[in-house]
């Protein structure tokens, strides 16, 4: 009992030694300009006219950095190929099109159609990091190769900014009790890290051949309202929060021991979409969202509380251990310096919002794969009887049980 108070008493020590140690950054101009050589953080322009471009707006992230630009007085033009995003998320003032940035020629009708654009704002993607490993080439051609098409455009037409959202996944597992920063190298280790860093390099080989600006976010474990709980492949609190729905148990790979920092969309969006507007964070990269990790099992303990779980379905089932990153931490120190950002909304807080969202919400219809590039190795939770082994994967529109007819002829297409 007296080793583990002590270990809480550090704990506490520990983490009012961080917050307030984050507090003498966030407002300090000398320890942005020395530490982390940004520009002059004060100046931010306003986006009243400005006109951009949102990719994957009809998915989670997108559609809210979309109906924030549209807050900030922006003309914003949003497009997604709805394989997983729906036309219900696309936010009032919003045109919209159905567009897959992987079809050269739709982006090119696109750009003659708004042959200028002040900011890009780069959000479309598949981001299933587990199922990247058996979807190697649909990876790449979606995270990789699609947003290329997007960055050529924006070179060619100058474009002031481009902001990319990567993912903490391009860091890999660091080394043990590692925070990242981003001044450490990233080193990823699953083919989704792979192509978001690839994307950055990309981005700083255009910055320094065109001059072509660039915003990296690294957001991490995401959630909130407007996210598909139904992909079963992507996002452990959405699995969760569907399995109860549908009088299943929450199932955890491994021991449930595993951390995460799991960050509330409305922490998020907001700053991706003022971003463009401070010249001084051009050309940087920022972690963004939560500091405080959390287990798996912990995590299942809180979702089982806000959806109101039966009793038999509280507590998680541990399935066999899959490849992935134990403990994954970010700093956001660069953040709150550029941003002056410090308002976190708890877990249980943001949880309790979302639950809120999926109760008055219907129609989270299974995001399913019916093949993929490789099965061996697959967590046998995901292999189905009818999966099948495929050398090229076309995951489209029509793959999206929830959208019907109506909803595709509801939205323009290029």
């Amino acid at each position: 009992m007296i080793k583990q108070a002590i270990l809480i008493i550090v704990a506490l020590v520990t983490v009012f030694y961080i917050v307030t140690n984050v507090e003498k950054e966030e407002y300090d101009q000398q320890t942005c300009t020395d530490r982390w050589k940004l520009g002059d953080v004060q100046k931010v322009n306003s986006g009243v006219g400005k006109k951009v471009l949102v990719t994957g707006a009809a998915g989670f992230i997108g559609s809210h950095v979309a109906e924030h630009c549209v807050k900030l007085g922006m003309q914003v033009v949003g497009i997604d190929d709805l394989s997983g995003g729906f036309p219900e998320n696309v936010p009032a003032g919003v045109q919209f099109y159905r567009v897959d940035i992987k079809d050269q020629v739709a982006v090119d009708k696109l750009f003659e159609k708004h042959p200028k654009f002040d900011y890009i704002y780069h959000l479309a993607a598949y981001a299933a990091e587990g199922l990247s490993h058996f979807v190697r080439s649909y990876n790449y051609r979606n995270n990789l190769v699609g947003g290329i098409e997007i960055l050529n455009h924006a070179i060619k037409r100058d474009t002031t900014v481009f902001v990319f959202t990567s993912s903490i996944a391009a860091y890999g597992s660091g080394e043990p009790g590692q925070v990242f920063t981003e001044d450490i190298k990233p080193n990823p280790e699953d083919p989704y890290g792979v192509s978001k860093y690839a994307f950055e390099l990309d981005l700083m080989a255009a910055h320094d051949m065109f001059k072509m600006n660039y915003i990296i976010f690294r957001p991490h474990n995401v959630y909130g309202p407007r996210q598909n709980i139904a992909d079963r492949y992507r996002n452990v609190i959405g699995i969760f929060m569907n399995n109860l729905l549908n009088g299943k148990p929450m199932t955890i790979f491994g021991d449930g021991q595993q951390t995460r920092c799991f960050s509330y969309i409305a922490d998020v969006a907001p700053i991706i979409a003022k971003s463009p507007l401070m010249p001084g964070v051009y050309n940087h990269a920022f972690n963004i969202g939560s500091d405080i990790p959390e287990t798996l099992q912990t995590l299942s303990e809180y979702v089982g509380e806000v959806m109101d779980a039966p009793s038999n379905l509280k507590k998680a089932i541990n399935l066999p251990p899959r490849l992935e990153v134990n403990h994954a931490e970010a700093s956001h120190g660069k953040l709150r310096c550029a941003f002056q950002h410090h308002n976190v909304t708890g877990l249980k807080e943001g949880l309790k919002l979302t639950a809120d969202w999926v109760k008055k919400s219907t129609g989270f219809d299974p995001v399913e794969f019916s093949a993929v590039e490789i099965k061996r190795q697959m967590p046998q939770s995901w292999v189905t009887p009818e999966l099948k082994e495929s050398p090229f994967i076309i995951h489209t529109h029509m793959d999206n049980k929830r959208l019907s007819a109506k909803d595709i002829e509801s939205v323009d297409s290029l």
